[in-house]
């Protein structure tokens, strides 16, 4: 059984036995090459899957409402872009099959981007369940450049 206390070992076999990390040369390999780049792409992934899922969005309400809603916010555009009671159901109750099939591509694409963030995140635990310090370091070094990195683009949004 391995310790359960952080080390500063050279030698940790990280998340499969070919990724079998020996000396300081393997040790800044994992620690740069693999866990940190892993680390970086996961807080990026979690970006861009908010941001398909603005863009999904948007694209459902306009495609039910038929535009999207305005941002000015004189007294006629609020008026024009809330619904009244008459238009609370879609101006088609059966949207055509474009619009179908593009929001049915959109949630596979935001499934599989789901998966791949759930199956990354697992593979981060993992690294640092190694106990190892040098991967445990990758792992918060990369978070934080993928952090600082990816999420000023959502203000863009």
């Amino acid at each position: 059984m391995s310790s359960m206390t952080f080390e500063l070992s050279d030698s940790v076999t990280l998340l499969f036995d070919f990724w079998d990390v020996q000396g300081p040369g393997g040790r800044y390999g994992a620690f740069c090459g693999r866990v940190f780049l892993l680390t970086v792409f996961y807080e990026l992934l979690k970006v861009w899957r908010v941001c398909l899922g603005v863009k999904s969005k948007m694209a459902q309400r306009q495609a039910l409402y038929g535009h999207t809603p305005s941002s000015r916010c004189d007294d006629n555009s609020i008026l024009e872009s809330s619904p009244s009671a008459s238009s609370l159901t879609p101006l088609d109750s059966h949207p055509s099959d474009p619009n179908r099939y593009s929001l049915l591509m959109m949630h596979i694409i935001q499934t599989v981007l789901h998966l791949m963030q759930v199956s990354l995140g697992y593979m981060v635990m993992l690294c640092v369940m190694s106990y190892n310090f040098w991967i445990f370091l990758g792992v918060i070094l990369g978070s934080t450049l993928g952090y600082f990195i990816s999420f000023p683009l959502l203000d863009q949004i």
